[in-house]
């Protein structure tokens, strides 16, 4: 389990002086500015290129986007943008510390997407496609009815989307811009979102899905060159196996503590992926049953992920993005944890640290320095030039995760939230209203960060898979039986995600007030809370949630066949027309849409004009289709 220290153990970050030196040398700046220029004009070809005049070619990149790249044809477009929205700087900080400090088994945990990423495409997204739905909350408002459930997980979500992945990939980044650059924390992270943000407010999800395409080939490239370079360093696979078991940190012993030597010397099990059900630290039941829960949410469910997948231009182009995104998550047990490993072996002082004021010395953190496994390697061990394309496979990860996170929680509050306030938004009002929220989100972001620098666990990877499990199995629950199981009715499915938020709430502030505790100090958290591991308290929850579903649901009315034509697994080749929950009040609302605001033609000079292109506002922009306009007619 990660481990927390209070706020008041943890001591501002420093910045030791000869790290951040290593990266000021014209090849690595040359390299830098170069990979800024080209990923600012694949986003600017991709904004020129794409109709982001209308709410679909904006949020949904006109549900043209194929799974090869028409920039690249070695590319694979869809695939490397599922790959690339889900690596983030967040993996390569948090896979390489835990996989450090703990071994392969870290691998688990990006391996059970190969198998949800087919059950994305063969089961979740042929019923999104044909319900016809731009965001899950929507697909959740089409499936059930009524307003609350659509409102709720939108608000969930935004929420996730704030205290878990922006958080989490700031945090990250920040670790390594530091580092390298020695940039003032704020300066950097300010920097970095503003281009972010850029090119995904202009651009829409056309640009964010073009980028990413071009920065999973940065990634991968770099990913590979380091890897070589670490292994040779190490000397080759069989004297890493041999090296890690014997990477110990010289000083164990200080600040009138008595260490146990399981806190500095590498777990016994470190080469087992596969690991005791009750003393292992990633226990197997919990990796086979708990991580599949937790992933089911994630890779079925998200709207970071789904929305790619609703871009595609048919349901062939969706499989093989699957597929191909499925293959690549094959590589971070050797470009992310194996490295990570190695760094302990190369840098086991710093990597390894157990005495806290040793910790502070060398990454200003007493609770440890693992999530500078990565970074520290890049840093010592990479010569000039390919120090500089690392820093910008970092900054890859960092800006395509937030261009993702961005623009699908920009999708969700515009669609649907926003439509709830105003009912009667005109196409280019939603258009505005999704730019603005991504500027909110980002002043939110920076503000985040100070929680996140006080709240850090030894393990940043414990901490987002922890999260997850208190917040996603509900998710999953709901989703799986509301595809599967056309029983299930609104009254069940509200209040088994209200149950199960609930529950898992409780584990997560209990968490948060008492801390996870660490091997120098154990947690004085309940243990009736605490006590069972964060996998299996998925499998609860999951469970939990379920029976409160299933139960509610058999006591209540179902709902009708003719509610249900195309949004579940056994109505899916339905020809019969649906009749949606809330037909009649749509009915009302549409008399009122049918007015066109845009019949004046205002004149626009040259500023007005250039500002409209930038913006993906002209005023002859196509108009929404049939799909476009059912989220407004929904509120």
């Amino acid at each position: 389990m990660a481990s927390t220290l209070s706020p008041s153990t943890v001591t501002g970050t420093l910045s030791p002086p000869e790290m951040s030196e290593r990266i000021r040398n014209a090849a690595d700046i040359s390299v830098i500015v170069i990979y800024f220029m080209v990923v600012m004009a694949v986003g600017l070809w991709a904004m020129l290129k794409t109709n982001r005049g209308t709410v679909g070619g904006f949020f949904l990149a006109g549900r043209d986007m194929t799974w090869w790249p028409e920039i690249c044809s070695l590319g694979l477009q869809m695939g490397a943008s599922l790959f690339a929205s889900n690596i983030g700087s967040g993996h390569f900080v948090g896979l390489t510390g835990t996989g450090a400090a703990s071994g392969i088994a870290t691998a688990t945990f990006e391996w059970n997407a190969l198998l949800l990423l087919l059950v994305l495409g063969w089961f979740f997204v042929p019923i999104y496609i044909k319900a016809g739905v731009m965001t899950m909350p929507e697909y959740l408002r089409k499936r059930f009815g009524g307003k609350r459930l659509q409102i709720y997980l939108s608000v969930l979500s935004l929420f996730i989307c704030v205290a878990l992945r922006i958080s989490s990939d700031i945090f990250s980044g920040a670790i390594f811009i530091k580092l390298a650059l020695g940039l003032d924390l704020y300066l950097a992270i300010f920097i970095l979102l503003a281009i972010t943000a850029i090119y995904t407010i202009t651009g829409g999800l056309a640009s964010v899905i073009y980028t990413d395409t071009l920065q999973t080939i940065i990634m991968l490239i770099g990913s590979f060159i380091l890897m070589g370079y670490a292994f040779a360093e190490v000397g080759g696979y069989e004297s890493f196996t041999e090296k890690y078991m014997n990477a110990i940190p010289s000083i164990v012993e200080g600040d009138n503590l008595t260490i146990s030597p399981k806190c500095y010397t590498p777990q016994a099990d470190s080469f087992h992926i596969f690991r005791d059900a009750v003393t292992g630290d990633i226990p197997w039941p919990g990796m086979v049953f708990g991580m599949t829960i937790v992933a089911v949410w994630y890779w079925c469910t998200d709207q970071v992920i789904v929305q790619r997948c609703l871009s595609g231009k048919d349901m062939s182009h969706v499989k093989a993005a699957c597929i191909m995104c499925g293959y690549l998550k094959l590589l971070p047990m050797f470009l992310m944890v194996m490295p990570g490993m190695i760094s302990r072996i190369l840098y086991t002082e710093k990597v390894a640290c157990v005495v806290p004021s040793e910790c502070v010395k060398h990454c200003g953190i007493e609770v440890g320095c693992t999530n500078y496994a990565y970074p520290v390697m890049v840093l010592e061990l990479m010569p000039d030039g390919l120090r500089g394309l690392m820093l910008s496979v970092m900054l890859a990860s960092l800006m395509s995760s937030m261009t993702s996170i961005f623009n699908s929680a920009s999708t969700l509050f515009t669609m649907d939230l926003y439509t709830k306030i105003r009912k009667q938004a005109s196409e280019k009002e939603l258009l505005i209203t999704g730019r603005l929220f991504i500027i909110l989100l980002i002043v939110i972001s920076i503000l985040w960060v100070p929680l996140v620098q006080v709240s850090q666990n030894g393990q940043l990877l414990h901490y987002i898979e922890s999260i997850s499990s208190y917040l996603g199995p509900p998710i999953a629950a709901v989703f799986l039986l509301a595809i599967f199981c056309k029983r299930v009715n609104e009254q069940g499915a509200f209040w088994g995600l209200v149950v199960g938020l609930v529950i898992g709430l409780i584990r997560m502030i209990a968490e948060f007030a008492y801390g996870t505790g660490s091997c120098l100090a154990a947690s004085n958290c309940p243990k009736i809370i605490c006590g069972v591991h964060y996998l299996y308290f998925a499998i609860i929850l999951f469970f939990v949630s379920l029976l409160v579903i299933l139960g509610i649901s058999l006591l209540t009315k179902p709902i009708p066949d003719l509610h249900l034509y195309r949004l579940c697994w056994a109505l899916r080749n339905s020809k019969e027309e649906r009749i949606d929950l809330d037909a009649e009040e749509k009915r009302h609302e549409e008399a009122d849409n049918d007015v066109d605001e845009d019949n004046a033609e205002e004149p626009r000079g040259c500023l007005r004009k250039a500002y409209d292109l930038f913006c993906g506002l002209q005023k002859k922009s196509p108009k929404m289709s049939k799909e476009e306009e059912e989220p407004r007619k929904r509120s």
